[in-house]
Order: C-alpha cells, then sequence, then structure tokens
C-alpha cells in the first residue's frame, strides 16, 4: 500500500478530522466529475467536510480495496466507507479516488469519485 492512502485510511478510521484533513496540501484541489458543484478547494473545506461526516457517521469504516501507482506518479485508489447514522440509517459509500499530484507527502489534486451507494 502506498504511504499516505495508507495514512488517510488510518486518519478516517481514527475519527479524528484534523487527521485527516492533514493528509492534504493547504490548497488542494478536489474535482467531482459526477457532481460539479461539489468540487472544492482548500485543506479547511476537507476538515469541515469530515467533522460533518464524522457528526452524521460516527461509526464511519472506511475500507480500500484497491490500489496502484502508475509510473508518472499518478495512483488510483478504490474505497468502501460504511456507516450508520445516529437515526439507526445504514450508509454505504464507494469509489474511485484519482490522485493526480502530491506535494511533500499530502494530496494536492484529485479527481473523486466515491458516491452512496445505499
Amino acid at each position: 500500500m502506498l504511504p499516505i492512502i495508507e495514512r488517510l485510511l488510518d486518519a478516517i478510521n481514527s475519527h479524528d478530522a484534523a487527521r485527516v484533513a492533514d493528509c492534504f496540501t493547504e490548497n488542494y484541489q478536489c474535482d467531482m466529475p459526477l457532481h460539479p458543484s461539489r468540487s472544492f478547494t482548500g485543506r479547511a473545506r476537507v476538515l469541515e467536510n469530515y467533522l460533518a461526516i464524522f457528526a452524521r457517521l460516527p461509526d464511519l469504516h472506511a475500507t480500500l480495496l484497491r490500489c496502484c501507482q502508475d509510473s508518472s506518479g499518478c495512483w488510483w485508489s478504490e474505497w468502501e466507507m460504511s456507516g450508520t447514522s445516529r437515526e439507526g440509517i445504514a450508509s454505504l459509500l464507494t469509489g474511485v479516488m484519482i490522485t493526480l499530484s502530491v506535494f511533500d507527502q499530502r494530496i494536492q489534486h484529485t479527481r473523486f469519485y466515491l458516491d452512496a451507494v445505499s
């Protein structure tokens, strides 16, 4: 497993939004081609998003299904995230994150295809 992916997986499963945000550069660019209006820039937004995710799904568990890196340094990772809301509603998200660039051991730019399945 790639070290930055392992760090992100551990951070998500720790439920510490600050640790998750620290996996990304200050000027991180997240492109969401399936939902372009959800695309954003900045580590602060990652923190805000994961605070909301952990509040909504306090038992969130991330699983890395597969990952690989090509010779240019780009890599893709396939994820599954599951959890149950405080109201007892189960959620399952699956998809792929394509990382286009990493700087100083932090993710700088991704194309994010993770979405709700149930």
